[in-house]
């Protein structure tokens, strides 16, 4: 790929980068480049919600706007995309759009720096929808942080937002035909390059110069054929991780691939669904609804919006850490893996994929394509973190579970735990105590007791190698509690909020 540049529209304007580094942020982008400077940044890693802007993409020809984070947006991943910046907001008379007079009628701004922010997710939540009740300005919000007014007057803004209405009138619903037709006429791949000065070269005087290279792929075949060439490139899918190498450690990511566009199929069949890798956690929000809801609120509590939004499922399982948390459920579901090198595939167990700390079963130029889910089939689930916040924390300890039983008695279990070892892992000892047993408490608590046999956990400031084992008996005990049908609930009620 060559003279392939970088294109996007910024708010009304269109963007041309025929130089750019694949460490380029949206944020430096906006508020040095272009002097957009209403998107802040706060934290630098997708937690705070100051740098909050709305990113438009094509899917299916029906263009789709979200809440993504500016800070770990990568400049090469805005390609194809409309970026709405809090500077392009207006009411239909020019002045303040209704989610911003609504946070000034309501006394929902104090200092003011977390305020664009907040108004860009609660912009993406009013052209969503349009009359949402608590709990769901509250979700909207898991990615934003205030820390001087509270949150109650910045949810009755939300709330008096949408009863004012308007969304026909915005700019995105009058211009959505001409932003379409925009999109769909830019050439689907770019590839960039930029040339960096390292310092002196090794006759310690001549200035050492490195070519930075950032590439995002027409299609998963031109992905493939890209990362076989290079297989040392850096795999950039929604960059929730990667965003932190740059902003956090520094570190060089060059060359990088920019996957997040790609691997969007969600394929249904009369045994399991397919899963294409660089589906988003929002993205999958309708098929667990729709075939996994008693693990919903277990998704919704995966990073905020804006990290739900941009965050994939295949990148949550390539990263290999042991703290993420869709492996854990994934691998209690019975969920296959597809990794394809070129136009060879070969698809194994989820659970065999983690080898070790920080190794995965996964060869030079290749790449995890699709994940395949088994369904259920009247198998009891769970799913369960414990983080020391509610939402948009990363868990200590989690769990997924799938009993099936039958007459009374347990015929098949499988249990998995992330942040209890090295990689994601089954409790087998704990597994084989529960199956061919009676669905009873006595059963549970058995297998509460056995889990210790299963895991060796580190200390580390998220929790202690003991309080890890008593997270994960207890987890065994939630879960029979929850089945016992006990007139107290023993999670969080989403009815009545968090």
């Amino acid at each position: 790929m060559t003279d392939a540049p970088i294109r996007f529209l910024l708010n009304d304007t269109e963007i041309v980068l025929t130089e750019a580094g694949p460490g380029d942020t949206l944020l430096d982008f906006l508020r040095l480049g272009r002097g957009l400077t209403g998107t802040k940044e706060g934290c630098a890693e997708g937690d705070c919600g100051a740098c909050t802007v709305v990113a438009g993409r094509l899917h299916d020809g029906a263009l789709v706007y979200e809440p993504v984070n500016a800070c770990i947006r990568f400049l090469a991943a805005c390609h194809g995309c409309h970026i709405v910046t809090v500077e392009h907001l207006k009411g239909p008379d020019g002045g303040l759009h209704p989610v911003q007079r609504a946070m000034v009628d309501h006394h929902a701004s104090q200092c003011g720096f977390c305020t664009p922010g907040f108004v860009m997710a609660l912009y993406g939540l009013w052209m969503e929808n349009p009359a949402p009740d608590v709990v769901q300005v509250e979700t909207a919000l898991q990615g934003n942080l205030c820390r001087c007014t509270g949150y109650e007057p910045i949810v009755r803004a939300a709330l008096a937002a949408g009863r004012a209405g308007g969304q026909m009138q915005d700019a995105l619903a009058v211009e959505r035909a001409a932003v379409t037709a925009k999109l769909a006429a830019i050439p689907p791949g770019a590839d960039v390059f930029r040339n960096v000065e390292r310092g002196a070269g090794p006759d310690g005087e001549t200035p050492f110069h490195n070519m930075e290279r950032a590439v995002v792929p027409a299609d998963t075949d031109q992905f493939a054929a890209v990362l076989a060439a290079n297989p040392q490139a850096t795999i950039v899918a929604g960059a929730t991780d990667v965003g932190l190498w740059v902003t956090k450690m520094m570190r060089p990511i060059s060359p990088a691939i920019f996957v997040g566009h790609l691997m969007k199929e969600i394929e249904e069949t009369p045994d399991a669904i397919r899963i294409g890798a660089g589906v988003t956690y929002s993205e999958l929000a309708p098929v667990i609804a729709a075939h996994f809801p008693e693990v919903e609120d277990y998704v919704l509590r995966i990073g905020g919006w804006q990290i739900r939004n941009a965050g994939t499922i295949g990148g949550n399982i390539a990263n290999g850490s042991p703290i993420g948390e869709m492996p854990p459920l994934l691998i209690a579901l019975g969920a296959r893996i597809v990794l394809r090198h070129r136009e060879t595939r070969r698809e194994l167990a989820l659970e065999d994929f983690f080898i070790d700390y920080g190794k995965q079963d996964r060869a030079p130029g290749e790449f995890l394509e699709t994940i395949v889910i088994p369904k259920t089939g009247g198998a009891i689930l769970a799913a369960y973190k414990l983080s020391k916040r509610a939402s948009a924390d990363i868990s200590a300890v989690a769990a997924g579970f799938r009993v099936e039983v039958r007459d009374d008695r347990i015929v098949t279990a499988r249990v998995a735990f992330g942040g209890m070892a090295g990689v994601p892992k089954r409790a087998r000892h704990a597994e084989i105590g529960l199956i061919g047993q009676p669905f009873a408490a006595e059963t549970f608590e058995a297998a509460a007791r056995a889990v210790a046999q299963d895991f060796n956990p580190l200390s580390d400031f998220r929790a202690s190698l003991a309080y890890r084992h008593a997270v994960a008996a207890n987890f065994f005990r939630r879960f029979w509690l929850e089945q016992a049908g006990l007139e107290a609930p023993v999670r969080l009620n989403r009815a009545v909020g968090d």
